[in-house]
């Protein structure tokens, strides 16, 4: 298995607007290309906008929402891999012909759809239909995996993946900066970005405060290091409906280390090498390894209703 150079981007979506998103998504993707990366990875619901969702009707998103992978985004998409020559990752609201609804994450490159993963744990509509299944696909040599946001802090669906066979695992948010019970968290004030050059050092310090990064970095490299994958995490910068969010789209190796990361304010592309020796190497190889499934497999695998809570919406107080 050789080297892999994965791209991860950070840019300010519009919501609704897909047509701005796609030209975004094909200006940081050719970005990608000249500099060599096999893949470029951007976040939840990149395509279409993800916040404004909250407030739209089952209609309004099934008039927003693609079947996958005839719709025309994902063509446009595939049209993108095939322009650059590049696989390429992106997000948006997914209906089937039964009229479900979904939020769906693909892979695709110049010969068509890689992959699809439908996030196990939607929230943000009412209307979205969970995913059932995880997603595990080969991408130039290397098994892939992707989650969505909330998935990744459930951390069984991460060491799930890990254990279908994935080493990298592409972990797609809108995320932070919104309130919560824990301690530092809150909104970012939006007036900030009206002047993001003159208030850029008070917005970096509040992207990287508890509310922002610090926050990310409780959890995010940890997923990395137990499970002994490479993550590759990205998010939008700027508004997203009216929340301000705070890009730090990232590249983590298995030994919890952050490779490379987007830290500017604009649209943005970041860039590693994944090494497949560091696979091997990492704690979290040795873990797996030394696994005894027979002490908790039917503790973790027990009954149990999920009750899925998301503070900033008003749930679980």
């Amino acid at each position: 298995m050789e080297n892999l150079k994965i791209a991860t981007a950070q840019f300010e979506n519009r919501s609704g607007n897909k047509a701005y998103n796609l030209s975004i998504i094909r200006e940081l993707t050719q970005k990608a290309a000249q500099q060599g990366a096999g893949a470029i990875a951007f976040h939840e619901c990149s395509v279409t906008g993800y916040t404004f969702a909250r407030n739209l009707s089952k209609a309004e998103l099934t008039e927003l929402a693609e079947v996958i992978p005839n719709g025309t985004s994902v063509t446009a998409l595939i049209a993108i891999a095939a322009e650059f020559n590049i696989a390429v990752l992106a997000s948006l609201f997914e209906k089937d012909l039964a009229g479900n609804l979904f939020k769906a994450y693909v892979c695709v490159d110049k010969n068509g759809l890689v992959a699809k993963h439908r996030k196990l744990h939607p929230f943000i509509n009412p209307h979205l239909v969970p995913g059932d299944s995880y997603t595990v696909f080969d991408l130039y040599g290397w098994k892939c995996g992707i989650l969505i946001c909330y998935d990744n802090n459930i951390i069984e669906n991460v060491r799930a993946t890990t254990l279908l066979g994935a080493q990298v695992i592409f972990m797609p948010h809108v995320t932070m900066c919104t309130p919560s019970p824990r301690p530092g968290a809150g909104f970012v004030d939006a007036r900030l970005w009206l002047d993001k050059e003159k208030n850029k050092q008070l917005l970096r310090e509040e992207f990287d405060s508890l509310k922002g990064r610090a926050w990310l970095m409780k959890w995010l490299p940890a997923r990395a290091y137990d499970n002994g994958i490479y993550a590759v995490f990205s998010n939008p910068i700027g508004m997203d409906d009216d929340q301000l969010k705070n890009g730090c789209a990232m590249i983590i190796d298995p030994f919890g280390d952050i490779l490379a990361e987007c830290r500017s304010l604009n649209n943005e592309v970041a860039f590693a090498e994944l090494n497949p020796e560091k696979l091997k190497q990492a704690g979290g190889y040795r873990y797996l390894k030394a696994r005894r499934p027979e002490l908790y497999s039917a503790i973790i695998g027990g009954s149990h209703e999920s009750m899925q809570a998301v503070a900033w919406m008003g749930e679980g107080k």
